[in-house]
């Protein structure tokens, strides 16, 4: 059975590394999700638009199935530009993430969700930022059933300070990743990698390809210490209401 991976947020989760610029990776072992059915690997995993390139999900899967033994699927959601109200519960983005999803469970088993989002988010007043994030997060866990697997949420870089020639353009972008930050703090089975220190492309907006290589061992990390306790909740028989319970205590 494959094991698979929603990939839901924006462009540096679609994935803008340079492809010349790519490592190259194992793909033996990771598939892809294109009209309901899994595809061998391929570059660009998210082809969400004419320019997209390497993504961070590619080193994540290509270490998970190394790790797990297993098939990696990728189930590639995510779409340049957006904003986190263009995510919300009933949007086309959500439910074109939900459809897919579903799809994907009728021949896989969802091991995760990965989340990259917040670039838009810094052009306005974040306030509302992380509490937007928890209503749409806990959406995709009611309606997927996702209660005991790992959300793995990623900051923003630190390379928005010098976007646009440090004009402060982006100058909400630590409000943003302290939202994020506390969010998966504050909610059971949820995890926050860091990017501190990665590089970006030369538009100071997009990770580079090494940057999501690195990115992607990252979010593997983080998930790899969640899955444990993730783990003991499937071996555990029990609805979803006893489940959620569970979690809801750690």
């Amino acid at each position: 059975m494959i094991h698979s991976f929603l990939l839901i947020g924006q462009s540096n989760m679609a994935g803008r590394g340079f492809l010349h610029e790519a490592r190259k990776i194992d793909g033996s072992q990771i598939r892809i999700l294109r009209n309901g059915r899994w595809q061998p690997f391929f570059r660009p995993v998210q082809p969400d638009r004419p320019f997209s390139g390497v993504s961070l999900a590619e080193s994540f899967a290509e270490k998970y199935a190394c790790e797990h033994g297993v098939a990696a699927g990728l189930i590639p959601c995510a779409d340049g530009g957006t904003r986190i109200d263009q995510w919300k519960i009933g949007s086309l983005l959500y439910d074109n993430a939900v459809y897919c999803a579903r799809l994907a469970l009728r021949t896989s088993d969802i091991a995760g969700v990965l989340w990259h989002q917040g670039e838009s988010d810094c052009l306005t007043d974040p306030a509302l930022y992380e509490e937007k994030l928890s209503v749409i997060m806990d959406g995709f866990r009611k309606d997927l059933g996702l209660y005991n697997v790992p959300f793995i949420i990623g900051g923003l870089g630190d390379y928005l300070a010098d976007y646009g020639n440090g004009n402060g353009e982006m100058k909400n972008y630590p409000k943003i990743n302290a939202a994020l930050e506390h969010y998966a703090l504050s909610h059971p089975m949820t995890g926050f990698v860091s990017a501190s220190g990665l590089k970006p492309n030369p538009d100071n907006l997009h990770f580079s390809a090494e940057a999501l290589y690195e990115f992607g061992l990252r979010y593997y990390s983080v998930f790899d210490r969640l899955e444990d306790k993730s783990r003991t909740f499937k071996e555990k028989p029990g609805d979803d209401e006893a489940v959620r319970g569970a979690l809801e205590e750690l």
